[in-house]
């Protein structure tokens, strides 16, 4: 049994709007994030703080236990609403994440008792496509809050973690899409027309 949980609480600056609800192909860039992933799961949840406009999505909106503790903040509340042991977190404004590659992950966690399964490319380690085991994961991410931490990984060394990168990603991203996110207008517009020519 599989959480997903869409995490939709970054502060958007660069985007000058709330990610989230940019327009994507003519719907929500959130609502195009959960319809991609959606079979996945049992559950879908969204982490936010700004709840307004998502109403609408009729997706359970969950707000950070810990305000104002940024991105680690974030993932502590998106482990710890979930229903299920199983909690894949993605960020918002992800349009390409990869739903084989999350499905990939997931198997990986449960079938070599992992506690965390994350991909990498050549910009580092992606926390936020990253699949997550909830009683190992959940108090680990809160002492590492209570400690001051900051960074999303900063707890690793205290749990099982697969690492994936190369061609483990590549089987299942192949075109090396699945992690590119969307800060500017600019990067929206560029990804809609990769989108439509991948359609």
């Amino acid at each position: 049994m599989v959480t997903l949980v869409i995490q939709a609480g970054g502060e958007s600056r660069r985007m000058g709007r709330n990610k989230a609800l940019v327009s994507f192909l003519g719907r929500p860039l959130v609502q195009h994030v959960i319809e991609r992933l959606r079979p996945l799961a049992d559950e879908v949840l969204i982490t936010t703080n700004q709840p307004a406009g998502l109403e609408s999505l009729s997706v359970p909106l969950v707000a950070d236990v810990f305000p104002g503790q940024g991105a680690l903040g974030g993932l502590y509340t998106a482990v710890w609403a979930a229903k299920y042991p199983v909690v894949a977190v993605v960020a918002c404004d992800m349009p390409f994440a990869s739903l084989d590659l999350l499905q990939f992950q997931i198997d990986v966690l449960v079938q070599q008792n992992q506690d965390v399964v994350i991909p990498g490319s050549e910009e580092g380690w992606e926390p936020l496509h990253c699949v997550y085991r909830k009683p190992t994961c959940l108090p680990q991410i809160k002492a590492a809050l209570v400690q001051g931490q900051k960074r999303l990984i900063s707890w690793f060394p205290n749990v099982n973690v697969r690492y994936l990168q190369g061609n483990e990603v590549r089987r299942y991203d192949p075109l090396g899409i699945a992690f590119r996110n969307i800060n500017t207008p600019e990067e929206l517009q560029q990804a809609e027309v990769l989108a439509r020519k991948l359609a």
